[in-house]
């Protein structure tokens, strides 16, 4: 009975599957509007002030690091999790994602985060007129929290990594 039970448990992990799919068809979709967006840009580049060029890139980078973000966390979680992926030709074709321990996985995800949040007040602080005091308040607080975050989980993993040695 123990054995029958074990081998769902496990098996159950391939649940997890329908999750990444669909994270993958949310990135096609996001990749399909992030070229709307380019297009927009290349259209209107000429005619647009220095620091709304700016705004328009920086919003393109954002939109960037949210699809590596997106991307990374699935690989690599898939592949911990439901099914390592196959080497490919000479080993290397999945080798990143055998260095991404979830300790590592969850540094890089809040460092992703810290980057994203970081360009958001970024444009915010670009055009203080159309945002209020306390919007921006908000967005620095809600900024140093995350910048409070990934310190703790940097200094976590670095003394997991001392204790180890």
């Amino acid at each position: 009975m123990a054995s029958m039970l074990d081998k769902f448990v496990l098996a159950s992990r391939h649940i997890l599957s329908v999750f990444f799919l669909g994270l993958m068809a949310a990135l096609v979709l996001y990749a399909a509007r992030f070229l709307l967006k380019l297009w927009a840009f290349a259209t209107e580049i000429l005619s647009m002030t220095d620091e709304d060029a700016l705004l328009k890139m920086l919003y393109m980078l954002d939109s960037a690091l949210v699809a590596a973000l997106v991307a990374t966390v699935a690989i690599a979680s898939y592949h911990a999790m439901v099914r390592q992926l196959p080497a490919g030709t000479g080993g290397e074709a999945a080798a990143w994602v055998d260095d991404t321990a979830p300790g590592n996985l969850k540094l890089k995800l809040a460092t992703s985060i810290v980057a994203i949040s970081s360009i958001h007040l970024l444009t915010m602080l670009m055009k203080p007129s159309d945002y209020s005091d306390r919007d921006v308040w908000l967005a620095l607080a809600l900024h140093g929290s995350f910048l409070m975050g990934v310190l703790i989980l940097g200094v976590l993993d670095w003394l997991e990594s001392r204790a180890k040695k």
